[in-house]
């Protein structure tokens, strides 16, 4: 806890040296000074000590001791500190997002990715003048938009979004992106230790890959909030093949009775992608955070999503500092003084001597 210093008239004490060194060194320099006083008076009629010099050898003793004690003057200056919100956002393009049984706050069904697509810029509106950083994954993590104020880049990064290719896929494994967002959450806390840090990982939560999951525990300590979106159905559907990052189909119409589908190897029948919420719940708690999942009802825009945009807001806050400005030069000038003093003097009485 910081005690403010004793003032008075706007002036104050704080030792150069410290405390206990400076308070020392004052005392000290104060005893002699009366030591000075009391010789003179003892060995007066015996020594050839002048009135004058005993007052001027006293006088650079006390002056010394007060500048031990470093007079101040005292003044209060006010800052402005901003505590922003960065806001990370971690979509999966695995091609299961593909599979077209999502809603997003209607009826009508849509690609999963495209529910994510919306949410995305749903989450944008959620924080005004908040810094955005989007990044994708599928086989691997990729940072797509480094951290910005320009919530309209996240928009558009989140329209060019596209379902990887079936030929790329080698299975979904939602630890895609961590060591991406390990990186990158890491260099955002250390350049901006005071901002608030959100991750949003919007995903079916698909795990098809042969690899366990690694745990997502490790971002915990760089986010003050997290939330995994869930996009899907737990009845499923079938996967359509995907090549160069678009599906064979609209997302917006239905899709034909021809198309062809990812097939699951086990069967020779068309694979069933669904819904994994479980997956998405163990991350949001690893990472300390929320699990949400959008559908006909519910958006980005309403429960703990709004609650918490509400309670990350940029906010500023004024911050009162109070400064002590050393003023030792003119006890320093009166100290050069009163050593010229001395020496002319031990001149005169030297060549008196001679």
């Amino acid at each position: 806890m910081e005690v403010a210093p004793m003032t008075w008239h706007g002036f104050t004490l704080s030792p150069a040296l410290g405390w206990p060194a400076g308070a020392c060194l004052a005392v000290l320099m104060t005893a002699l000074a009366v030591a000075v006083i009391v010789l003179h008076a003892r060995r007066r009629g015996a020594s050839d000590e002048t009135a004058a010099a005993c007052v001027r050898r006293a006088l650079l003793c006390l002056t010394v001791a007060a500048m031990a004690l470093t007079p101040s003057v005292v003044s209060t200056t006010s800052s402005r500190a901003v505590n922003a919100t960065d806001v990370v956002i971690a979509v999966d393009v695995t091609g299961s997002m593909a599979v077209q049984d999502a809603q997003y706050g209607s009826a009508q069904t849509v690609t999963r990715l495209d529910a994510a697509k919306q949410a995305v810029k749903d989450i944008t509106s959620l924080y005004p003048d908040a810094s955005f950083m989007g990044v994708r994954f599928g086989a691997s993590g990729s940072l797509d938009v480094p951290l910005t104020p320009d919530e309209r880049a996240i928009g558009n990064w989140a329209d060019t979004l596209a379902v990887e290719a079936t030929s790329v896929s080698s299975g979904s494994s939602l630890d895609a992106p961590l060591d991406t967002l390990l990186l990158d959450l890491k260099s955002v806390r250390e350049a901006h230790p005071d901002d608030a840090i959100i991750l949003y990982l919007i995903s079916d939560g698909e795990q098809t890959g042969t690899k366990p999951r690694r745990s997502f525990s490790t971002l915990r300590k760089y986010l003050d909030d997290g939330f995994s979106v869930g996009v899907g159905s737990t009845a499923g559907g079938k996967i359509p093949v995907v090549r160069d990052g678009t599906s064979s189909s609209s997302s917006s119409s239905s899709q034909s009775q021809d198309e062809a589908w990812v097939t699951d190897p086990d069967t020779g029948k068309p694979g069933i992608s669904k819904l994994d919420e479980r997956n998405l719940t163990d991350i949001a708690d690893e990472i300390s955070g929320t699990y949400l999942h959008v559908d006909q009802t519910t958006t980005m825009t309403q429960g703990a999503s709004k609650q918490a945009s509400t309670r990350w807001q940029v906010t500023s806050t004024v911050k009162r500092r109070t400064r002590a400005t050393p003023v030792v030069w003119p006890l320093a000038a009166l100290a050069l003084v009163l050593l010229t003093w001395e020496t002319g003097a031990w001149i005169v009485m030297s060549r008196r001597l001679l």
